[in-house]
Parts: C-alpha cells; structure tokens; sequence
C-alpha cells in the first residue's frame, strides 16, 4: 500500500508493506483522515517517543512509522478472533489506540508507534472491540474529526463551568475551536476567543458559537473579561482554556489571572517550560495539565456528530491526498494553512 512513512528522520510517501490484523483485529481501507498538530509534534519531538515510559508511543529512526491517527475506514477484512459484528464493508472509527493483547499488554497509539502503523495510508488496522460504526448518511470526514473534537470536550467536561464564570479560549486552531464547541453546545455564554488570526477569530464566531473574539495584539483577552463581567454582572472565577502551546504562555496566562482563575493546558506541550510557582500561590489558580479525552468523550463527539449535534467540518479548509501530507504537515508545523485538513488516501469517497 502507499502511506506516509517517517523514518530517520524523514517524511516520504512510498509503498509500504500492508498492515496485518492480528487476533480481534480488522483490516480497514482508509476512507477519510484528518491531519493534526500532534503528527508534527512526534516528528519534532523525537524524544518524547524514544523516553515514553508508557509505551504507548516510540520513535525508532531505524524502523517505519506510518503516521497519522484521526480516521474512518471501510472493513476489508477480520483477523482471527473478530465477532464479526462490523461485515465487509462497514464505516467505522476508533478511538487511535492498536491494543496489545487485546488491551491486557496495554496499548500503542496509532501513527506513533512502529507496531501501530496509522491512517496517512490507503489501510489501517484498529481493534474490533473499541471500533464503532459511521452510518453511510454520516459525513466521513465529520466523523474523521472525532478525536480533535473529543479533545475540547473533555477539558470543558472538566472544567464543570458554573453560573456566573466565563470562559475564555486562548487560540482559534483545531484545539481551541474544539473547546468553543463544546462549550457552545453546553448553552455556555459568553465565550470569548482570542486569537492573532483574523479568520480564525471569525470562523470560532460565525460556526462555532464564540461570542466575543479578540485580538491579542490590539487588547488583553483577561482586560476583555473583566469588561464583560463587570457589564453582566456575572462576578464568577475566569476558567481559560489554554489552546495555543506557545512557550512561555502559561506563565504569561498565570501573571495576568485574576484570583481564583482555572487553566486548561490543552495546547499539547512537548517541550519543557518553567513556571514562577511564587506568582501562580499569590493568584490562586488552578492548573491541569493533560489527562484526556476519555472514551466517554470520544464516544460522545462521536455520536454527536453522527446525530447532527455537532458540525465539525466548518474547520475543514483543505482536502488533499497522500501526495500533499507533507506539505501539509510544513504548513501545521509553521502554524499556517486551515484550521483542520482533511485526506482521502484511496480518493473521494463514494
């Protein structure tokens, strides 16, 4: 098959030898696949995979990795063991884990691993018991969007946001577009987004819910809320969910918080950063870092975007083949290009 393979180092799109179901397995042909900013950090963070305690992502620049980890595949074929509750020719998804052992030896995450190649190829291989189906009358590249999505979901499930708090979203990309959804589909008002990029300010607005966009350049995002809840008189903590991953940004966040505020971390950190633990006492905050999403929130992006509930694919820009990933990924890596881009390894789908 032809996929996206990173070895020593470097991105090439070739053959590759076709993945093979093991036991409770199934062979997929790749329908949709959504680039992320995560294929650009395990590239660029090497270390992260060679150091992983976990074993759930490994870098080896001597073996192929086939990246890429948001999808939905039609069943080609079982490995032994497979119930058979997904024929021939099903859509499905998956949570981007391969399990070892049935999920007994734990498991590798899919496009991060030598032994769990992933979705920037024409086939995939995912575990049949945590696979779910996409009904034909579901858009694939919706539900391609899955993972990215659960990610907001499960920061603003967390964040348990009460009357009278607002929240901010500190970055318009994948991530913090996630957030402004599921904070919008919550009833949650009013959200303010800040972002440096004008169209990404109004895409937060105009599909997803954001109320109050800012530009960081012109004003402070936290100079905007104190605005806005001394005009509403909603006299709740700040809850920020941090979405951009910029060094430094954390303790910018921390320096200009109110007392009280809650921080979010979900900017996908790979590199380490330093925080003054004296400024974040004197202002109370709290801060969480990681965790998620859990299947509860996968599964529940899932059927909320199968139901119509959710609409991910105003953030969809670009739709592109296997020939244009690495292009693609520059563009991620400089942080240009569309919100979310979407692959159709084996061409449109019919």
């Amino acid at each position: 098959m032809r996929a996206v393979v990173l070895r020593s180092n470097r991105l090439s799109v070739r053959e590759t030898p076709d993945p093979e179901p093991g036991a409770g397995e199934m062979l997929v042909s790749v329908v949709s696949t959504a680039i992320c900013a995560s294929d650009v950090h395990y590239m660029d963070h090497p270390e992260a995979g060679t150091n992983d305690p976990t074993g759930r992502s490994r870098y080896d620049p001597d073996r192929d990795v086939v990246l890429g980890h948001e999808f939905v595949g039609e069943v080609l074929a079982h490995g032994p063991g497979c119930t058979g509750r997904f024929p021939v020719g099903t859509r499905v998804t998956s949570i981007p884990v391969r399990l070892v052992d049935g999920g007994a030896g734990g498991a590798r995450i899919i496009g991060q691993h030598p032994d769990s190649p992933g979705s920037f190829a024409e086939k995939l291989v995912i575990a049949e018991v945590i696979a779910r189906e996409v009904p034909r009358e579901v858009d694939p590249d919706a539900a391609a969007l899955t993972d990215a999505f659960a990610v907001g979901e499960f920061y603003v499930r967390n964040a348990r946001i009460t009357a009278g708090e607002i929240p901010i979203v500190i970055g318009a990309g994948a991530i913090g577009l996630s957030a402004v959804a599921a904070l919008a589909r919550r009833g949650v008002q009013p959200i303010i987004v800040s972002d440096f990029d004008p169209g990404r300010r109004a895409l937060a607005r105009d599909a997803f819910g954001a109320h109050i966009p800012v530009d960081p350049a012109e004003e402070s995002p936290f100079e905007v809320w104190r605005t806005v809840r001394a005009q509403r008189e909603l006299w709740g903590s700040a809850v920020v969910f941090e979405c951009a991953g910029a060094p430094g940004l954390i303790q910018r966040l921390i320096a200009e918080a109110d007392m009280g505020t809650r921080i979010a971390c979900a900017g996908g950190w790979y590199t380490g950063d330093t925080l003054d633990v004296t400024a974040a006492t004197r202002t109370g905050v709290n801060v969480q870092f990681g965790g998620g999403p859990m299947p509860e929130d996968w599964y529940g992006t899932l059927d909320a975007i199968s139901t119509g509930a959710l609409d991910p694919l105003p953030s969809v820009g670009a739709v592109i083949g296997l020939d244009g990933v690495p292009d693609a990924l520059e563009q991620v890596r400089h942080s240009r290009g569309p919100a979310r881009v979407i692959v159709h390894p084996n061409g449109d789908p019919r």
